[in-house]
Formats: C-alpha cells, sequence, structure tokens
C-alpha cells in the first residue's frame, strides 16, 4: 500500500485491523456484515461490496472464519469476491486464523485457490488460534515470492526477531495429523452448543457460529439497546465478562446491540457462566 490507498474490510472487524491499515497511511472502507435474524448469521452484501470499490481501492482485507460474527463465506460467496479482485486487479489480504474451527455444514475454502487468486492473495494463518498457543506470536503467510518478500521487507522492521524457538516447534506442530484438528474441532463444537443454549435460556438471541470460538448475542430480547453499558454492568449482575462488538465497527450504531461471548473456555467454566446468566435474566 502507498497513503492514500484504499482497505476494504468487512465490519466488524478485528481491532487491529484498524491500526494496521492507519500506520501504512491508508483509508479503511468498512463493508457491513449485516444480521440476518431469520438465519441467525451475519450476511455479507455483494453489492454493498461491489459498489465499496473505487479508482483509489488498492486492497481486499478479507476474514473467514470471521471474528467477531463467526461468519464463514460460501464458495459462492468467495468466487465472487476472487472475480471482483480479479475484474478490478485487486490485492486481497485474507485472514484465516480459524480455518480449521469450522462447524457444523461450514465449509472453509482458502480464497487463493480460486481462479486468478494466486498470485494477488496473501493468506495468513496462526498458531495461537490453531494450536491454543496465542501468547507465543507465531504465524505465517502463504503467497507468491514476490508478496512475501514484500511482507518480509516489512516485518523486518517491526520486530528484530520473533520467538526463536517457538517457531521450531510450531513447524513440529503443523506435522500433527488430521485427528488433532478433528478432535479440537469436536472440542469446541461441544462448548459452543453449551454456551449457546445456555445464552438462548437466559434470554439472548443468538447467532450461532460456523466458525471460530465466539458467540455474537443480540441483547434486545431482554430489554437492552446498549452494548456498552450492558457489557460494563455484567459483571456485577452475572459475573460473566462480554465485549461490545460496537468496539469493532466504524458505525457504532450498527453494533450497539450486540455482545460477544468466547466458548474457549473448560467445560466447568461454560457451565457456571451459563447457570449465572440463566439466574440473572
Amino acid at each position: 500500500m502507498e497513503p492514500g490507498d484504499e482497505v476494504i474490510a468487512f465490519e466488524p472487524y478485528y481491532d487491529s485491523y484498524a491500526a494496521c491499515i492507519a500506520m501504512a497511511g491508508g483509508r479503511r472502507v468498512p463493508v457491513t456484515l449485516r444480521a440476518d435474524v431469520e438465519e441467525g448469521r451475519f450476511r455479507l452484501d455483494l453489492d454493498e461490496l461491489r459498489d465499496a470499490v473505487t479508482d483509489r481501492t488498492r486492497l481486499l482485507l478479507i476474514n473467514t472464519p470471521h471474528n467477531p460474527t463467526g461468519t464463514v463465506l460460501t464458495r459462492a460467496e468467495l468466487a465472487a469476491i476472487a472475480e471482483l479482485a480479479v475484474e478490478r486487479d485487486l490485492l486481497v489480504v485474507t485472514d484465516e486464523v480459524y480455518e480449521h474451527l469450522v462447524f457444523d455444514d461450514a465449509e472453509h475454502v482458502p480464497l487463493a485457490t480460486f481462479p486468478g487468486m494466486r498470485e494477488r492473495t496473501v493468506t495468513i494463518s496462526s498458531s495461537g488460534k490453531t494450536f491454543s498457543f496465542t501468547g507465543w506470536k507465531v504465524g505465517w503467510v502463504t503467497a507468491s515470492p514476490e508478496l512475501v518478500t514484500a511482507v518480509r521487507s516489512a516485518k523486518q522492521y517491526l520486530t528484530y526477531v520473533s520467538a526463536g524457538p517457538f517457531q521450531y516447534a510450531v513447524a513440529e506442530a503443523l506435522s500433527l495429523p488430521e485427528s488433532y484438528f478433528a478432535d479440537f474441532r469436536a472440542d469446541m463444537l461441544v462448548k459452543r452448543n453449551l454456551l449457546a443454549a445456555g445464552l438462548e435460556e437466559a434470554g439472548f438471541r443468538v447467532f450461532r457460529p460456523s466458525g471460530t470460538y465466539f458467540i455474537t448475542t443480540d441483547i434486545r430480547p431482554l430489554g437492552e439497546t446498549d452494548g456498552f453499558a450492558f457489557c460494563r454492568g455484567l459483571p456485577e449482575r452475572a459475573g460473566v465478562v462480554a465485549i461490545p462488538n460496537a468496539v469493532f465497527y466504524d458505525h457504532r450504531e450498527e453494533g450497539a446491540p450486540f455482545v460477544r461471548f468466547a466458548f474457549c473456555k473448560r467445560t466447568g467454566v461454560l457451565e457456571e457462566a451459563a447457570k449465572q446468566l440463566r439466574a440473572a435474566f
């Protein structure tokens, strides 16, 4: 990117995106994922995405499975994004750190596998999400040699070295058999269902995620509309902590009634949280 280039990102988005775009001198252009109450998921409006592309657009920042909504973009949606990127000659950075955490009938399809995308896509993944070692801060990028060189050129001026011994450990972990990932998904699916059921019984409208380990809920059925106020009061009311989704939006009013819970916890913790939420609401 060069200063003044536009970056399209799906709103709500992981908060470091805003900082990364700003550090590069770019301009953030949000495309909002809308809550579909009937289907219980957040949807991408492909027409809105196309309309957001201008002559200044340089890059699409795609996140699937998506944090915080848990949306997993379908093959058809990804194909449309790929066609748009090729048509408008856009680079794509795709954040796929939750690639192994997809549930039910959802399918994670790497965007780089679509026609015309290999040479224009930088795919990012993470040992923190794949192997539950968030503190190690070790991840990886996959791209054409030219794009990887560009990433490395920037990275060497951001940190002198990153967790040298941990990199060998992560390289070893990447050779684990498929059974590891299957067991990981199965364990998280049980925990998703446990917390989702508890939230529903407490009166929240729950958007069961197709991926990640986060659950977005709508607090309006509880008679609440302000996610910030709700989350500030939740520890005292129920002994549970949640995040107001509005912090992940440029258009904060869009995220006002939504709050996010995490289920990457011990089963006993989730059971106690569900119990306390039911008692509180």
